[in-house]
């Protein structure tokens, strides 16, 4: 599975088209993201992707989980996104 990583400093819009193309060739994508900010540029990308990808048919779902990773040495805790198609 693709990973994306996202950040707070990210455009939803570039977000959106990076993870419909991944669905439209993999069928899911792995977005990775640390902060408040990330999440939101994530969240706001998703929700443009799923406009992009609904005249197809298909929908998007959307599975969230803690991963702890390391950061410049640092043990950081990351929100991940599991996006797939239903």
């Amino acid at each position: 599975m693709k990973l994306l990583k996202v950040s707070s400093m990210s455009k939803p819009n570039s977000v959106a088209g990076a993870i419909a193309g991944i669905i439209r060739t993999d069928g899911k994508v792995q977005i990775q993201t640390i902060g408040a900010g990330a999440l939101n540029q994530t969240i706001k990308g998703i929700a443009i992707a799923r406009g992009y990808i609904a005249p197809t048919g298909q929908e998007l779902v959307c599975i969230p989980f803690f991963k702890d990773i390391e950061v410049n040495g640092e043990i950081k805790t990351a929100i991940v996104l599991n996006v797939e198609i239903r």
